[in-house]
């Protein structure tokens, strides 16, 4: 009888029907047997559960046709299940109910009198039948789909009664108390860490006004006990047998542990003032660098390194408040800086040599690769991307905090360094891409397969940039020739030059203006903020953007020269002779068929003198090339025929001079232009006078003078770009559809046009 009454007040629920009966009744139905054996026996069979995986039941009475539809499968199964069931389906039937009407009761949907209803059956739940105190009881159950259920329901229980009440519930925090400090000898450490997690996350729905008084109530007593737990399990012996296997207990303490310090993270921005454990992660980083480094399963490692790309992003809440603001906040600030420096000191001591990124991958259903999908070897990129930004990103913030020249290059040379040495080590490769011969390129051939992260790494990387040269021209305005191109070499070689950066990349999207166009409508990346500050930064630097295009121009062209030399060669071929300005004279004996990178240091002269350090391992790196397709038709207008006439989409090897097909064939798509105006619109230039020894550079041994690019495609190509993203732009504004007003882009967009054509008079 009472089953089939719990049905009914399931379906009813459901359905938003208001419950008829008194309150008492309803409770005692919602009131936990824990006394029984939450098993079952064998004639409670498997099938009789609501599958989280298929969403159906798996038998369905012929008389319950006029159920009301349920919003999804599983509460669906619910409804139709048969009146049979044996007690461990009774309780999580029960469970299910619980944390169902608490979402009812917060819904603003729900009819007011509905939810007074619900709040007065919590309330004898809570009073009179203490179910918190029996749904602690069921979180050290054997059962892991009764203690998760139990977990959630009792943390919809906590935060309505501190939402209600404005009080924390005793029992549970009690509970929380007592397990958290007994570890590892507690076994209700597990339970402890998922309830504390769902609350904080349940709190975080809440409205913006009442989170933060929530989160002071919910936080404040536990705060010293999170501190010392914190500890304890960061500082436990990681190499023991008890953490072999990711799905032992000690390694589930540990993975939980995670989600909570990621709720904890999330929830600091709420408080002007955060507490302790909120800030722990910061203050103590070096734990987990350890962890990470020990030999626990990748999975844990995975998901930590994650965890401190969110940290040093700031952007572990999909709504969060914008970065920048978010770092407003002293404390903020001073946890940045402590997380920044332990990072950096770690990782110039060759702590990203120690980590693995070959885990296995998890596919649907097993462990195993797909039949065909050969992933031995392969690198876990995602993994690689997190790593690079989080070292991009405590030297950015480093660097920007620094006042001393000496320290700020010093920190900047020995972490690109240990970057570029990891880069080339994993870089992922491709059967279609070729050697990266420029420290420049590697960060879009990392970073190109996820955007958000790319432009954060660009981003940080153009900031660097700009405090560097800020300190080069603080020291002197006018650099005599050989400081100038010692400064470049610097930059170079640490693979920061945002000229370079911007151009390789335009390179992989094959010029096109539309993906341009995407980034900056989307909401999903700081895009906008990098291209405003490049393109400020584009302005002063006019001159050295037209120089390494016609550096990379000169590239391409010897590129297919040296097509059928072998890799070694290719992957040897030093910095300043392979792309862009010149070294001093001293460095250009560094032997051809090594890939060094270069250190700087000061001699008696006050000259930059440059050191050759340990050598990479050349390996091919990821290629995005070939056309990409925008993600919206920006030409779907009604006078599209007249802003974009004629097919301005590819150039193929007919359309170029013979000394640019090795750089077409490599790239295989081009930028935007036609036969009739190729020739018009394109400015010839004598090639360049080669210097230096012949024997200094693999490139000028093997490129003879007609392999010179005499074009400068890849300046015409990158000003076209800019140019169709300015017509793009104005043409979405003057339609009222661009989302934002993009008056100041514009502006810099037109002086950058207007460089151009006072370079290249038509």
């Amino acid at each position: 009888m009472k089953i089939s009454l719990l049905q009914q007040m399931y379906k009813d629920v459901l359905a938003g029907i208001p419950l008829a009966r008194e309150s008492h009744h309803y409770s005692s139905l919602m009131n936990l047997c824990v006394e029984q054996p939450p098993e079952g026996d064998g004639s409670c069979h498997q099938q009789h559960l609501p599958s989280t995986a298929s969403g159906t039941g798996s038998h369905q009475d012929s008389d319950m046709s006029d159920v009301v539809p349920a919003t999804d499968d599983l509460s669906r199964s619910f409804a139709n299940m048969s009146s049979s069931l044996c007690p461990r389906e009774v309780t999580l039937l029960q469970l299910t109910l619980i944390k169902m009407m608490v979402a009812k009761a917060e819904s603003q949907e729900t009819e007011l009198h509905t939810r007074q209803k619900y709040c007065e059956i919590f309330v004898l739940l809570l009073k009179e039948a203490k179910i918190d105190s029996k749904l602690i009881h069921l979180l050290g159950s054997d059962d892991r789909l009764l203690s998760h259920m139990a977990s959630q329901s009792l943390a919809s229980l906590v935060y309505f009664q501190l939402k209600e009440e404005d009080a924390v519930n005793v029992p549970w925090l009690s509970f929380s108390l007592a397990a958290l400090p007994g570890f590892p000898g507690s076994a209700g450490v597990p339970g402890c860490l998922w309830t504390l997690a769902a609350i904080l996350k349940e709190t975080l729905k809440d409205a913006p006004a009442a989170r933060a008084g929530a989160l002071k109530k919910l936080l404040a007593p536990l705060d010293a006990v999170l501190e010392g737990f914190y500890n304890a399990i960061l500082l436990h012996h990681f190499d023991s047998h008890h953490y072999t296997s990711p799905y032992s207990e000690a390694a589930n303490n540990l993975i939980s542990f995670i989600d909570l310090l990621e709720a904890l993270l999330v929830s600091r921005i709420e408080l002007e003032i955060p507490f302790r454990c909120q800030r722990i992660l910061f203050l103590k980083v070096s734990y987990v660098l350890n962890v990470i480094s020990s030999s626990i399963p990748y999975v844990i490692k995975k998901k930590f390194i994650l965890l401190l790309k969110k940290c040093v992003l700031c952007k572990s809440r999909e709504d969060a408040k914008g970065g920048s603001q978010f770092l407003q906040t002293p404390s903020l600030c001073e946890d940045m800086l402590a997380l920044s420096n332990v990072v950096l000191q770690v990782v110039n001591l060759t702590w990203l040599n120690q980590i693995p990124l070959s885990g296995k991958s998890s596919y649907f259903g097993s462990s195993e690769t797909a039949p065909g999908h050969d992933s031995q070897g392969a690198s876990d990129q995602t993994v690689l991307r997190a790593l690079s930004l989080v070292v991009l990103k405590a030297l950015e913030f480093k660097i920007q905090n620094a006042a001393i020249e000496a320290e700020i290059k010093g920190d900047f040379e020995s972490s690109m360094s240990q970057l570029l040495m990891f880069w080339r080590s994993h870089g992922k490769p491709s059967p279609h891409s070729h050697p990266a011969g420029h420290h420049c390129e590697w960060l879009s051939l990392v970073f190109m397969e996820q955007d958000d992260d790319m432009w954060e790494a660009a981003k940080a990387l153009l900031l660097i940039y700009l405090k560097l040269d800020r300190l080069r021209h603080g020291v002197a305005d006018n650099l005599s020739h050989k400081e100038e191109k010692s400064w470049q070499f610097l930059v170079h070689a640490g693979g920061c030059n945002p000229h370079c950066i911007f151009l390789f990349f335009l390179e992989k999207i094959a010029f096109d203006s539309t993906v341009l166009l995407d980034f900056l409508i989307s909401s999903e990346t700081c895009f906008l903020e990098y291209l405003v500050r490049y393109l400020k930064l584009l302005g002063k630097e006019w001159p050295h953007f037209v120089e390494v295009c016609n550096h990379l121009d000169t590239r391409h062209s010897t590129l297919h020269a040296v097509g059928s030399v072998k890799q070694s060669c290719v992957t040897g071929v030093s910095l300043q002779n392979a792309v862009c300005a010149a070294e001093p004279q001293s460095a250009m004996a560094s032997a051809p068929h090594n890939c060094p990178v270069f250190t700087a240091r000061q001699g008696d002269n006050g000259a930059a003198e440059w050191s050759q350090s340990d050598s990479l391992t050349g390996a091919d790196s990821a290629s995005l090339l070939g056309p990409l397709q925008s993600l919206v038709n920006y030409d779907s207008s009604e006078d599209s025929e007249v802003e974009s006439d004629g097919k301005e989409c590819l150039v193929n090897t007919k359309q170029l001079p013979p000394n640019n097909e090795g750089e077409v064939r490599r790239r295989q798509t081009g930028c935007s232009c036609r036969d009739d105006d190729r020739n018009s619109r394109t400015s010839e230039v004598s090639p360049p006078k080669l210097k230096g020894s012949p024997a200094s550079s693999c490139w000028t041994r093997m490129a003879s003078p007609d392999n010179i690019a005499p074009l400068r495609v890849m300046l015409y190509k990158s000003t076209k770009c800019l140019e169709e993203l300015q017509e793009a732009i104005s043409r979405l504004q003057r339609r009222n559809l661009f989302p934002y007003n993009p008056s100041a882009l514009l502006k810099l967009l037109s002086q950058v046009e207007k460089m151009n054509k006072s370079m290249n008079p038509q």
